[in-house]
């Protein structure tokens, strides 16, 4: 659950073959991250097809904002760890950084230096969709990471998450609840993360829609910026305005840090609560099951991962081994699925931390 400025169609290719790695597809948004975050190396699957043999040698560009956020860190982490995997890509990061004039330099570096594929995580697609096709026509396939270039000759190929799928998971989750215990009118909240984001836009439709198959609607949102600091204030406030609430969607696990601490500091324990993302921690809470948060939403930073070995293939000149097209899609959409206690442990590694 990256901020991300430009959000793509939802339809895409959901992958769980070899060549992305079966396990890298199945999880995963957001605060800071500690080095000794051993979860992000857990996340890169092995090499494991015919695609992973040693092919011709290729320099893989990368470029992300500054990993102030757990989210981004992970994104990083997972791109390196992946680019280590193979004797035939020399992984090439430039400095992270939140400033566009910063990372337009360092992308135009990596084009000077004639890479042969580019990862880019843009802090901002539109900003950046220059470069990009600047990158494009020098003959460099740049893989669009997550935020995506409003110009789609400034890409290769764009892979992230399903941020309505997002809403529609958490709104599955909390309707088939309240329905099930015959809940009448329930107050249902919604911390948002930066309600002006297009992706907090798609999040919020997808959250609705899906409410509306039960009949029910939002009763209050509001959005807390994706900080800590800001969801402890906003759940604050919404606990305040509220004296009953029957569910909250928060979109962001790093955010809900600060609200499940302002939930435990009012004492309140009368609803329950879905997260966003798939942070370790929120996972941790939901198996141990001592807080409202029952379940989170997956928006996975294990899209890096996947963005690494596709670059590859790209500059290679392959396909993925389990299509049938000779050349990798155009366009993949990252499902976005429910963890539960029940089904917690075996998303735990693809965590990452807040």
């Amino acid at each position: 659950m990256s901020p991300a400025i430009e959000p793509p169609a939802r339809r895409g290719f959901l992958l769980g073959g070899v060549a992305v790695g079966a396990g890298l597809l199945a999880a995963a948004c957001t605060s800071n991250s500690s080095d000794d975050d051993p979860k992000p190396a857990a996340a890169a699957a092995a090499p494991g097809g015919d695609n992973d043999k040693p092919g011709t040698k290729v320099v893989i560009g990368f470029s992300a904002p500054a990993a102030d956020h757990g989210w981004i860190a992970a994104i990083a982490k997972n791109a390196a760890a992946t680019a280590k995997q193979y004797s035939d890509v020399d992984f090439k990061s430039v400095e992270p950084t939140n400033d566009i004039n910063q990372q337009i330099s360092a992308v135009e570096s990596l084009i000077q230096q004639k890479v042969g594929a580019l990862v880019l995580l843009p802090n901002d697609g539109g900003q950046l969709n220059q470069v990009a096709r600047k990158a494009m026509d020098a003959g460099i396939p740049v893989i669009n990471l997550d935020r995506i270039f409003p110009d789609k000759l400034s890409y290769r190929t764009w892979i992230g998450g399903d941020n309505y799928g997002m809403g529609v998971a958490a709104g599955t989750y909390i309707g088939k609840k309240l329905k099930a215990a015959n809940t009448a009118n329930p107050v249902i909240v919604e911390i948002q993360g930066i309600a002006t984001l297009p992706l907090t836009q798609d999040r919020s439709k997808g959250f609705a829609d899906a409410l509306k198959t039960f009949g029910f609607s939002v009763t209050a949102k509001q959005d807390a910026a994706f900080t800590v600091e800001s969801g402890t204030k906003v759940a604050s406030n919404l606990l305040q305005a509220h004296k009953k609430i029957d569910a909250i969607w928060n979109h962001d696990d790093d955010q809900g840090i600060g609200v499940l601490a302002a939930i435990k500091e009012a004492g309140r324990k009368e609803f329950f609560m879905v997260g966003g993302a798939g942070s370790a921690n929120a996972i941790r809470d939901i198996q141990k099951g001592d807080t409202v948060l029952e379940a989170t939403v997956t928006y996975s930073p294990t899209m890096a991962s996947s963005a690494i070995k596709l670059a590859r293939l790209v500059a290679q000149g392959k396909g993925m081994s389990d299509l049938v097209e000779q050349q990798v899609p155009q366009s993949i959409t990252l499902a976005s699925e429910t963890i539960t206690k029940e089904n917690a442990e075996k998303y735990l590694p693809l965590g990452f931390e807040s």
